[in-house]
């Protein structure tokens, strides 16, 4: 046999394995009914192949297990926290580390420590639980990101840009001392895991410590975002992602993690930052919100693990390994003419709801169904992130209409063959084919705030 093309595989092997669940689609079809259409409600047993997430989803590997049996569970001055801290100041450069129990533990803290009532907050495309962190400590968000990223088919090599004249035009018009500062998330989650180039990042950094403020960077995904610059970007060709990473931070002052995404593990998070003052006061917050300064509401274990984790996701063959596994499932459903966001992000395929289901009207929540419709046929769950996910405005109670209209098969890292992708693949282009019997859905229970994660719907 002859190939075409260099074959590849995942740079690990299997140790563990956890059986999954078949089912039928009269089973699906019940399972979804009493979700109320809304993926986020369905059983995990349930589930065949759960492409839902990315968050905490990752498989873990031996060197983290081990770690797991290392932890130091003092409840003040683990060990695990110290080394914690030492790989934070390695990987990412900044100076103070306070550990939380996830990335909405440092959402919240930073944005109470920085955010007084009637500021603005700029930021690349918004983040549901980002954004709302910023509003309930009174902030106003507002985009600043290129308009290429709300173009779900351009073909910009980093569509997570900061539109600088935006970002300027808004520091004119409010002034400076009323732009608590701007978060710069890599890669941007809800514009498809859109990269930020190295250049871009740089510029902000200019701008806004011309002006005096401060740059946060949503760290979240960075390590993904640093590939994608060591591939698409002029001068980082020949340079590692950790090099690579540490240049990128370094435009930062502070930044927020969730470490259940880059750093492969099933928990964690942490705030950094680099001044003293805001250091002091998030050490004083974390106390009342999380945890002591040391632990932030992780046990010892889990702190070992994410330090471990971050020493493997920096890899180069790891992180190749990882993105390519996205590409490939984004490849063959593009190539098959199913609409997706171009080009293909670091974490996730975004469908693209509203030419997947160009009969549905944004009211009726195409995401959402096209959601519920993939899962009913095929067992597989992914998320809507369209008009459901963006909310209502804080001031008029109207809904938001994001241009993009999203479904988001999110791969988790280490967990799913190549075999797992092609059935995913075989099951969107077969409801492709047959998409315009799709009907709408009606939201009947709305939670007062991130409906998506509970809103209830029922068929048109």
């Amino acid at each position: 046999m002859e190939f075409t093309r260099k074959p590849w595989a995942e740079p690990y092997k299997i140790k563990v394995v956890e059986p999954l669940k078949v089912t039928d689609r009269e089973y699906r079809e019940k399972c979804m009914q009493e979700a109320g259409y809304n993926t986020f409600l369905l059983r995990s047993e349930d589930v065949y192949i759960d492409l839902l997430t990315d968050s905490g989803t990752n498989a873990m590997s031996d060197y983290q297990w081990a770690g797991m049996m290392l932890g130091d569970e003092a409840y003040a001055g683990s060990k695990n926290f110290y080394y914690l801290e030492e790989n934070v100041q390695k990987y990412y450069g900044y100076k103070y580390l306070v550990p939380t129990h996830q990335g909405r533990g440092a959402e919240h803290m930073l944005s109470q420590a920085l955010i007084k009532p009637g500021m603005y907050v700029p930021g690349n495309m918004y983040f549901t639980t980002t954004r709302l962190h910023q509003e309930l400590a009174g902030g106003t968000f507002v985009d600043v990101i290129i308009d290429e990223a709300h173009d779900s088919a351009c073909d910009h090599p980093f569509k997570g840009n900061v539109d600088l004249n935006k970002f300027e035009n808004l520091i004119n018009k409010v002034g400076a001392d009323k732009v608590a500062y701007i978060t710069v998330g890599a890669t941007v989650n809800m514009a498809g895991g859109q990269p930020v180039s190295m250049a871009n990042i740089k510029a902000v950094s200019e701008l806004a410590h011309k002006n005096g403020i401060k740059v946060v960077l949503d760290a979240t995904r960075a390590m993904e975002n640093a590939y994608f610059i060591q591939q698409r970007e002029e001068g980082y060709q020949n340079k590692t992602m950790q090099e690579i990473l540490r240049e990128f931070a370094s435009y930062s002052d502070a930044a927020t993690m969730s470490g259940k995404k880059d750093l492969l593990v099933n928990i964690g998070g942490f705030v950094a930052v680099n001044d003293w003052d805001v250091f002091e006061e998030l050490r004083n917050m974390v106390v009342v919100y999380e945890g002591l300064h040391t632990y932030g509401g992780l046990a010892g274990r889990d702190m070992e693990a994410m330090a471990r984790g971050m020493e493997e996701a920096i890899q180069d063959d790891y992180m190749a390994s990882r993105i390519n596994q996205v590409a490939y499932l984004g490849n063959i459903l593009n190539d098959a003419g199913v609409p997706i966001v171009w080009p293909v992000g670091g974490h996730a395929v975004f469908l693209d709801a509203k030419r997947f289901y160009d009969h549905i009207p944004q009211e009726q929540y195409p995401a959402q169904a096209l959601a519920a419709d993939l899962y009913i046929a095929s067992g597989v769950r992914g998320m809507e992130r369209g008009i459901v996910s963006a909310g209502r405005n804080k001031e008029t109670g109207e809904e938001y209409k994001p241009k993009l209209e999203l479904v988001r098969l999110t791969i988790p890292r280490r967990v799913y063959t190549q075999s797992h992708l092609d059935v995913t693949a075989y099951n969107v282009i077969e409801l492709f084919k047959n998409r315009h019997q799709a009907k709408g859905l009606k939201m009947v229970y709305e939670p007062k705030y991130l409906r998506f994660f509970q809103a209830r719907f029922e068929r048109m």
